[in-house]
């Protein structure tokens, strides 16, 4: 018998996820049927200490309690109701970075989060020892660099965590994670669903000589595939999410995840030869294996579902924030002509307007860098607009090419993955800011990496839906379906979203427009060195 929310929330079967993102933390219940009830957030913000971005425990409790707080307030408001018990909890947060612990439970360092790019020696050492692409925000590029730079706190080393895995440990009492973001620490073995016993051996040997009392694997949290027992809230965890002390221990807890994972679930591209695309302040696609790819590269990041297939993801710094500049110039045309202002209608009009130009720009350039961007070398970058006197300068050409620019380093990442590695996909996903005006940004991202993309209204609802769901897997899989089947039959039936295929001439057109980009990048370059 399906039940309303109220009674779903009275008889104990709601379902909470809860997010912690780089600028919001998230708390979604949801219902029998997988559907939202109620939200609950809290904003919070990264800070610079001693040169490393970090947030402090303090920041995350008074984070994760705020959260509840507004979700339990929430539910009050709408339902006249209490939050007592829950079928399920999963909790997620932004991958990678390092916590480390000593003996007694203590942070031995405050939290190093994934934005710190201190780690380029410790990276490209292991890279070449492992012969795997290790990245700066790994967390054991981490843990390499603190032992290379010889911090004192790593003789100490107990545990070493995430910022999910940690949340999990102090409300559980479980030293576990999903493998998803159990794989944005070090490289998991897709035939055995746990670290590489080859590179966690190779790790050891390397600092051997150092003679710590620890080994790696004694040190890093057991790795858990999605539907696995995670432990349940204890009573000192039901206290440190529910202040008011209504929540009560005993409920069931799903592994912890990344938002990469997260992701992938609220996009329902878990499956092999799915992917998804996020794209907004920055963007990063993840394709979904059916085989290892036939050699380690720079610019892809291996990492793994919440069920440990393996994903090839291309991340990049830049997306939508230039564009969303220049939108902002013309919203002071506006106002300067006293036209009032409809952000939504500027958007969808300069979009829409985007799509009459040339398919190639007209032979105008963007470079969106607002930061450096890896994938093309630059550590650091300038927007940029670049031009020739005989190029098609018109309004359509200049609002396309910030559109294309917006993904250009994504198609670079990409093509790598469908012309070199001949990866095939049957449906890639979008969803993030880029993807707001409808059929516009699919249509780009269409011709960028020649595949149809589909945008589901439902993944705007984010990673704390996404963990939500791995919740409810845990709580409600009864037939031992997996996670695709499961998403597949009890959560998106008859939910695919609206398909855009690509036209063979914005293909052609962004490829053009792709091999002017990648010759102009020496004038991005100069930018970099010369304007301050």
């Amino acid at each position: 018998m399906k039940l309303d929310a109220k009674s779903t929330i009275e008889a104990g079967k709601a379902i909470l996820g809860i997010e912690l993102g780089s600028t919001r933390i998230k708390a979604v219940l949801i219902d029998q049927e997988n559907k939202p009830i109620a939200q609950g957030s809290h904003t919070w913000e990264n800070q610079l200490v001693d040169g490393l971005w970090t947030y402090s425990v303090e920041a995350v409790w008074y984070g994760l309690q705020d959260c509840y707080a507004d979700l339990r307030a929430n539910v009050k408001s709408l339902y006249d109701t209490e939050i007592e018990t829950l079928a399920a909890i999963g909790v997620s947060a932004m991958m990678h970075g390092y916590m480390a612990f000593n003996e007694k439970e203590e942070i031995l360092v405050p939290f190093r989060t994934w934005r710190n790019t201190n780690t380029s020696q410790a990276a490209a050492a292991l890279s070449e020892l492992f012969v795997y692409n290790i990245p700066l925000r790994w967390s054991i590029s981490h843990l390499y660099q603190a032992i290379l730079d010889n911090e004192e706190h790593v003789p100490s080393i107990n545990y070493l965590t995430t910022l999910a895995g940690f949340v999990h440990w102090q409300i559980t009492g479980q030293k576990v994670l999903g493998i998803g973001d159990a794989s944005g620490m070090l490289p998991i073995d897709p035939i055995t669903k746990n670290y590489s016993s080859e590179m966690v051996d190779k790790f050891d040997k390397l600092i051997a000589p150092k003679g710590y009392d620890w080994k790696l694997r004694d040190i890093l949290p057991k790795v858990l595939s999605a539907g696995e027992n995670a432990g349940f809230l204890t009573p000192e965890g039901a206290s440190r999410l529910d202040v008011s002390g209504h929540l009560k221990a005993g409920i069931p807890v799903c592994p912890p995840e990344g938002d990469a994972g997260t992701g992938m679930v609220a996009t329902n591209a878990v499956k092999q030869r799915t992917g998804n695309v996020s794209a907004g302040t920055s963007s990063f696609s993840m394709i979904v294996l059916e085989k290892e790819l036939s050699k380690p590269y720079e610019m892809i990041d291996m990492v793994t579902t919440p069920d440990g297939s393996l994903v090839a993801m291309v991340h990049c710094n830049n997306c939508t924030s230039d564009l969303n500049a220049w939108i902002n110039i013309f919203k002071e045309y506006q106002e300067l002509m006293g036209i009032p202002v409809d952000m939504d209608e500027i958007y969808g009009k300069l979009y829409n307007h985007a799509l009459t130009g040339n398919a190639d720009c007209g032979g105008l350039i963007s470079y969106n860098y607002i930061s450096g961007e890896p994938i093309t070398g630059l550590a650091a970058g300038r927007p940029l607009f670049v031009r020739s006197a005989n190029d098609k300068f018109n309004l359509a050409n200049f609002m396309r090419t910030h559109l294309y620019a917006s993904v250009g380093v994504l198609k670079i990442g990409n093509d790598i993955l469908f012309n070199e590695e001949k990866i095939r996909v049957d449906r890639i996903t979008g969803h993030g800011g880029l993807f707001k005006t409808k059929g516009v940004g699919q249509r780009i991202l269409a011709a960028a990496i020649n595949s149809p993309i589909s945008v589901m209204e439902t993944a705007g609802e984010g990673g704390a839906w996404g963990i939500a769901l791995l919740a409810s897997y845990l709580a409600n899989n009864g037939n031992d379906q997996s996670l695709a089947d499961f998403l597949d039959k009890h959560v998106f039936t008859g939910n695919a979203g609206i398909e855009i295929s690509p036209t063979a001439e914005d293909v052609s057109g962004f490829n053009t427009y792709i091999e002017s980009y990648k010759a102009g990048l020496p004038i991005e370059e100069a930018a970099v060195r010369f304007k301050n």
